[in-house]
């Protein structure tokens, strides 16, 4: 069984989901696959203590501290490779971009492989079941597009922004799969 609360955040309304001691999800309102990893149905529950910490955390980040990715029962729904990059994800330190190209070169060397797509890990990177916290809005392209963020570019740009990120070498994309 799956459960969900909802957190109001200046990007907007947010969902949090939970396995019941684990944050499965955290969506932005109207994001792409928005609960699209979860096999069942959520219901409603304000007062598991999983949730009490995610909206600490939240508030912590959105106040412009670090919180730490380690603080929170973090178990994001997905196979092996997705995992990987996940993972990989949380190593992003705040404050910083990296581009997908990276992010597949470090899972090819973690998974013994020679060279890994940098559209595949975008794939991982859109399917992100717990956004903000596993920082998928800090992966950018190599020419510095702002490609590629299911909870919407302007999103994006608040997050990074919130962050202190540099975005003035950052382009929005005339087309692209985050428009």
């Amino acid at each position: 069984m799956y459960y969900s609360t909802n957190y109001s955040s200046p990007v907007g309304q947010i969902t949090l989901a939970s396995d019941g001691g684990n944050l499965v999800g955290l969506w932005l309102e109207g994001q792409k696959y928005f609960g699209g990893t979860l096999p069942g149905a959520m219901t409603q529950s304000d007062d598991l203590s999983v949730f009490a910490a995610a909206k600490e955390w939240l508030d912590k980040y959105f106040a412009g501290k670090k919180p730490a990715i380690s603080d929170l029962p973090l178990a994001p729904i997905g196979g092996q490779f997705r995992q990987t990059v996940w993972d990989i994800l949380c190593r992003i330190p705040y404050g910083e971009v990296t581009t997908y190209g990276q992010i597949a070169r470090e899972a090819a060397a973690r998974m013994n492989r020679p060279s890994m797509s940098g559209q595949a890990v975008g794939g991982a990177v859109g399917h992100n079941p717990i956004s903000i916290i596993i920082p998928c809005h800090r992966v950018v392209g190599a020419n510095g597009s702002l490609t590629g963020y299911a909870g919407g570019i302007n999103k994006k740009i608040q997050l990074l922004e919130l962050e202190g990120v540099d975005i003035s070498g950052l382009f929005i994309p005339a087309k692209g799969t985050a428009l």
